[in-house]
């Protein structure tokens, strides 16, 4: 594999500043909170028994690079992000914990990716839906089909804005799925979804991939469930790292998005508030 000379310079499409301290705590428990949703950090009976070196696009923080490589210690787990800062935790974490088959690398996924042909076993991507457009998953997906050894597999999972009763919640994921038609990033006809869950099967397909499979995650945040905590404190931030992003689009202005931001939190702390979040995992094959 090749090791990349230095950090991309294109300017990043992340929604939120990837290199906010903010934002990367949010990730630490976003990344915890997922794969618990999720089962685990592979599907399950996914076979790892012929896998040698993956990569996650997208790492973030690191978690679930740290994860896979704690529970496979023969496997080479590499994360690339394109932010610095993200990875220098990552390695520092990796570093502390003694976790030599994880590595971290500063890498801009919508440029080429500075790898051989034909170098990991499995892609994994999860949540990059916060800074991939419209044009760039056929790329991306190109990419990966290069990179994939033959019968190597590729795993996306991505999810659409959560469904709740709380009024102003619903109003705040109204303007963020209508800014993502607005920006080209959502898939939806009429900007009332993200639209990206229905698309993941078609990405694979369109690329070549064989045999792909789905499975779907239901998270329930309603007052009183077991993730409803740390779902709480994952809004509490995400919110208020999206309002930048929303007032430069001007779907909203600093003091309505405050106000609203304020009832929001008001109402998910009520008794009564109920909310689920959909995630979808898709994977498939390079054909042999």
């Amino acid at each position: 594999m090749v090791t990349p000379e230095g950090p991309s310079h294109k300017e990043s499409t992340y929604v939120i500043d990837a290199e906010s301290g903010t934002e990367m705590a949010r990730l630490i428990n976003q990344e915890r909170l997922l794969t618990r949703v999720m089962g685990g950090v592979f599907p399950e009976h996914f076979d790892l028994s012929h896998v040698s070196h993956i990569l996650d696009i997208g790492c973030g923080p690191g978690g679930w690079v740290l994860d896979v490589a704690f529970e496979n210690a023969k496997i080479n787990v590499v994360g690339i992000d394109i932010s610095e800062q993200m990875v220098e935790y990552a390695r520092a974490h990796a570093e502390v914990q003694g976790m030599n088959n994880a590595s971290f690398q500063v890498m801009n996924a919508l440029e080429s990716l500075a790898f051989d042909d034909n170098s990991f076993d499995v892609v994994n991507a999860r949540y990059i839906q916060a800074f991939m457009m419209k044009t760039s998953w056929a790329p991306l997906m190109k990419e990966i089909m290069r990179i994939l050894r033959p019968g190597g597999r590729v795993l996306l999972t991505d999810g659409e804005w959560s469904i709740s009763n709380s009024p102003a919640f619903e109003k705040m994921g109204a303007m963020l799925t209508h800014v993502g038609t607005l920006t080209g990033r959502s898939f939806s006809p009429d900007g009332r979804h993200i639209g990206i869950t229905p698309m993941l099967g078609r990405f694979l397909r369109d690329a070549g991939f064989v045999d792909i499979q789905r499975k779907a995650h239901v998270l329930d945040f309603s007052a009183g469930a077991e993730d409803y905590g740390n779902t709480y404190q994952d809004l509490m931030a995400g919110l208020k790292l999206l309002e930048p992003f929303l007032v430069l689009a001007k779907v909203t202005t600093e003091e309505e998005f405050e106000e609203l931001y304020q009832q929001a939190l008001a109402e998910l702390m009520l008794d009564s508030f109920c909310g689920v979040g959909y995630m979808l995992t898709v994977w498939g094959k390079k054909p042999a």
